[in-house]
């Protein structure tokens, strides 16, 4: 199997939003997942895009995606890469997808000059010992925060109040 990796077009949007879906379901959260084509459309193919995407071809369909951002090293003092999403279809796993996606996108950081390529994994994911195999090292000393809906919002209007 050799897959095809190429950058996302607006005729996959729909397809990589069901993708995100299947993600969503696969990591048992999809109540969480509200994205829609219109916004994913929007993101990806606005004027100045903050999002970028590849996808995963095999017999022409898609079959898996990638999604992800520029970030910044204040220590390196460059951009960097940060993977939102991979996500390869159940039945296409274990052939080499998931790592051309990878592959694909250190690519980008060596061509670009960027310092790394970073991403979250849930620690049940039995896709660590791949990300290990490659070389990725894990960031256990870090604990990631987040703030989201009410607490945001709480947080936000101390600048209006």
């Amino acid at each position: 199997m050799d897959p095809r990796i190429r950058r996302i077009r607006e005729s996959d949007v729909d397809v990589v939003v069901e993708l995100v879906h299947d993600l969503a379901e696969y990591e048992k959260a999809p109540h969480e997942c509200h994205l829609t084509s219109e916004q994913l459309r929007a993101a990806l193919f606005c004027e100045n895009p903050a999002l970028y995407g590849h996808v995963a071809e095999v017999d022409g369909r898609v079959v898996g995606f990638a999604l992800w951002f520029l970030n910044f090293s204040t220590w390196r003092g460059v951009h960097g890469i940060y993977l939102e999403d991979l996500y390869v279809r159940p039945e296409m796993r274990g052939h080499g997808i998931g790592k051309a996606l990878l592959a694909t996108l250190a690519k980008e950081c060596v061509d670009r000059g960027y310092a790394r390529l970073e991403w979250w994994v849930l620690n049940w994911n039995p896709a660590v010992e791949f990300y290990k195999s490659l070389g990725a090292q894990p960031m256990d000393e870090w604990t990631v925060y987040r703030l989201t809906d009410a607490p945001l919002e709480k947080l936000a209007a101390e600048i209006d109040g």
